[in-house]
């Protein structure tokens, strides 16, 4: 498979995020920093905004 810039890689959520943080779930809140990456095709950051209609 060959991946194009602007491709789309969605792998789901594993588990212990979120939801499933025992005894209590937590989430991202605004401010919050997520970085991920993979050797070879790149990194991606996101910085958490607060949703607005």
């Amino acid at each position: 498979m060959t991946l194009l810039p602007g491709d789309v890689i969605s792998t789901g959520t594993p588990a212990g995020v979120g939801l499933g943080q025992k005894p209590t779930p937590w989430y991202l809140k605004p401010g919050d920093e997520v970085r991920l990456g993979i050797t070879g095709l790149g990194e991606q950051h996101q910085i958490a905004v607060a949703y607005a209609d």
